[in-house]
């Protein structure tokens, strides 16, 4: 790693390229904590391209800090159904209902209160307040720390606790003093726009000249991980059983993906399993238990649907049945056309989909 220099030169250089080059996002024309939180959080996991319309959706309905703790969290998670990560609604949902007890409905405004908020991290705290209120705190996200690796030539893996430090170390050393709002909003659009993963655009970057990886032609090779997390492969078997206009479904309250959203009965297997395999497995023989004849109405592909650290392997069926047993005592009986009001993972909705593109 280089030493750091010309850092008030980079911070001008920055600035300047970003108040030509910036796109035009609707909470960058706020000053408003809550907004930009609910900007910073939504793109955390999501593409810009994807994320604006629920942002606007998501503030449209809860606008303010106590609309959104005054919802109901099936609610909160309805809007943001599709977005995945649903701990991050979870999230929002506890943080908002504690800023309406303990702030009066208000964001604090110290970068401690706010990073003490749930779901609230290093990042999220020092975007909210640099861009809301010009607080000295550096972000460092995924487009910072390709920068910075890039310009400086850290070759520490940014994923250790020790490249993390070196990361938010030399991120705070070029913080523009008098404009920390509009250099973390800069770099950060640098790294999006031109100094991206695969094909960085070093010819029309502002630092260039100053920037270590490229006077090298090494762009590519930074910055360095120290490895990545094995995945594993689950394998799902969702029944959307019908008895007389009415089906089953139940929230998710489990430690694992999608807690608090609704799915149909679901059987997990170790390994692929047909029809004629599940038959024999004892929770399927007991999801059936008491209720007659059972007729496969529809049958879905099998859709891969990948998550973090995880691909889910998943079959649809349509099932109906002749009196509702076991169903009645252990899951939530629905009117079979009120799904719409439950907020189902998007996996469901693609099997889903899958049968109305066969008919």
């Amino acid at each position: 790693m280089t030493d750091i220099k010309n850092d008030l030169l980079i911070s001008k250089r920055l600035i300047t390229w970003y108040e030509v080059n910036k796109r035009d996002l609707p909470w960058r024309h706020s000053r408003d904590p809550y907004v930009i939180w609910i900007s910073e959080v939504i793109l955390q996991q999501t593409r810009v391209a994807q994320g604006l319309d629920y942002f606007h959706r998501f503030v449209g309905r809860f606008p303010d800090i106590d609309t959104l703790a005054q919802a109901s969290e099936d609610e909160v998670l309805r809007y943001w159904e599709g977005l995945g990560y649903y701990s991050r609604a979870r999230n929002l949902h506890a943080a908002a209902r504690y800023m309406a007890e303990h702030y009066g409905g208000r964001f604090p405004q110290s970068y401690e209160e706010v990073r003490a908020l749930k779901g609230i991290g290093d990042y999220t705290a020092a975007a909210i307040v640099s861009f809301a209120w010009d607080l000295p705190y550096a972000v460092v996200d995924g487009n910072v720390y390709r920068v910075l690796a890039r310009l400086l030539g850290i070759d520490t893996p940014i994923d250790t606790s020790e490249g993390k430090k070196q990361f938010g170390e030399a991120a705070t050393l070029l913080l523009s003093p008098d404009y920390p709002g509009l250099h973390n909003q800069a770099i950060m659009e640098l790294g999006a726009l031109v100094c991206t993963p695969r094909n960085p655009q070093c010819e029309a970057c502002p630092l260039s000249d100053l920037c270590l990886a490229y006077a090298r032609h090494e762009a590519l090779l930074y910055p360095v991980k120290q490895g990545k997390t094995k995945s594993r492969t689950r394998y799902f078997h969702y029944f959307h059983i019908i008895y007389k206009g009415k089906t089953w479904i139940h929230k998710r309250e489990a430690d694992d993906i999608w807690k608090g959203l609704y799915e149909f009965p679901l059987v997990e297997t170790a390994a692929p399993a047909d029809w004629a395999e599940l038959v024999r497995c004892k929770e399927v023989a007991l999801l059936f238990e008491g209720c007659g004849g059972v007729r496969i109405a529809k049958i879905s592909r099998t859709i891969k649907h990948v998550l973090s650290h995880q691909v889910l392997l998943a079959v649809y069926y349509v099932i109906e049945v002749e009196s509702e047993g076991y169903l009645s005592k252990h899951y939530l009986q629905v009117d079979a056309d009120s799904l719409e009001q439950y907020a189902f993972p998007r996996l469901i909705h693609k099997l889903r989909a899958t049968l109305s593109d066969s008919q």
